[in-house]
């Protein structure tokens, strides 16, 4: 797989998705690919960034950084989602019910659970979603 593809637009922040997940297996360094996001040139959306770690038929891990005062408003995912916290803290209010999660916690929301997500002082977190009926 080349890496670079024609045509590729000079200002993409990041390789597209079918390099970043090419190859057989794959040894992801969380910590450098958290550096380097919080790195990038351009302004956080709700006061985070995210880049998708890898992507498989049905399964979607994506890292987040938030900045002190981030969110992702309420929404849901038509699929199993776990949240795992790497550092700081989260508070996810999901379903009605609140759930302050610390660096090393996990929650896990079945499919179709509304959630939000805020960040007080600024956290890292891996998600991940299983979306249903898919293999």
């Amino acid at each position: 797989m080349p890496d670079l593809i024609e045509d590729e637009p000079k200002e993409r922040l990041r390789p597209r998705p079918v390099v970043r997940f090419a190859g057989l297996s794959r040894a992801i360094d969380l910590a450098k690919m958290l550096e380097e996001l919080r790195a990038e040139p351009h302004a956080a959306t709700n006061g985070h960034r995210q880049i998708a770690v890898f992507q498989w038929g049905p399964v979607t891990e994506v890292l987040y950084a938030f900045e002190p005062g981030g969110e992702i408003p309420g929404h849901s995912a038509p699929g199993l989602v776990t949240i795992h916290v790497l550092e700081g803290r989260l508070m996810v209010l999901a379903n009605g019910q609140d759930h302050e999660l610390n660096a090393g916690s996990v929650l896990i929301l079945n499919p179709d659970v509304p959630h939000d997500v805020r960040s007080p002082e600024g956290a890292a977190m891996l998600l991940t979603v299983h979306l249903e009926g898919e293999s």
